[in-house]
């Protein structure tokens, strides 16, 4: 792969650390996840504190990360590409700040005793659906997010790690779009689909742009 002057020493680092950072934190959002779960007496009940508060914090500080990372694929990719790694960047900026300040307001705001009393608290500050934070994330995760990664896809593919990181970004992005279905039909099982692409495959997708931003010499 012709890699443009952009990739340089401080984007190298700057990838490696943000991929790694991106797995890490998925990795323990995903524990403290099935923790939550399990502490449900029903699988109908939300996830309540404190691992609720720290699924939120947990998601506050992954956005950083996930928009830095897709700084360094910008950087990376070479210039035939770099108009879809610009559009990968941009997506993945409007799912950090929609799905980032959603999180935050429902994190601080839902706590206060006035919205905690009010009746449209369960549609403004809950995710059991139908809810207004629900749709706002699916909209981030399942549509902003599955087209960053489509669109970062095309910057990977010449060798054969390229060729695993860019499958596993499209398997990625298809399964999150697929997600939408769930907010359309009302379904959550269905948007679970989605969950797969982004908290499943992605996470191994970072992983391996890691490795392969380690291996390329930067400019």
């Amino acid at each position: 792969m012709s890699t443009a002057t952009l990739f340089t020493r401080a984007a190298q680092r700057l990838g490696i650390a943000s991929a790694v950072a991106t797995v890490a934190l998925n990795t323990l959002y995903v524990c403290v996840l099935i923790a939550g779960l399990r502490s449900l007496p029903s699988p109908a009940e939300p996830i309540g504190d404190p691992y609720f508060t720290v699924l939120e914090i947990l998601i506050l500080v992954m956005m950083p990360a996930l928009v830095t990372l897709m700084v360094a694929v910008h950087a990376f990719a070479a210039t035939g590409v770099r108009a879809l790694s610009h559009a990968a960047l941009v997506f993945m900026s409007l799912m950090a700040v929609l799905t980032g300040g959603l999180h935050f307001v429902i994190l601080t705001v839902r706590r206060a005793p006035d919205f905690a009393q009010s009746p449209w608290t369960p549609m403004l500050f809950t995710f059991r659906w139908p809810s207004v934070p629900y749709a706002i994330d699916i909209l981030a995760w399942d549509v902003f997010f599955a087209l960053a990664v489509l669109f970062a896809a095309p910057v990977f593919g010449t060798s054969r790690l390229g060729r695993a990181i860019r499958a596993l970004l499209i398997a990625s992005g298809v399964l999150a779009l697929a997600g939408v279905a769930g907010g359309v039909t009302g379904d959550m099982q269905v948007r679970n689909i989605g969950i797969v692409g982004y908290a499943g495959l992605f996470p191994i997708a970072a992983a391996l742009i890691a490795i392969e931003f380690r291996r390329t010499p930067s400019a």
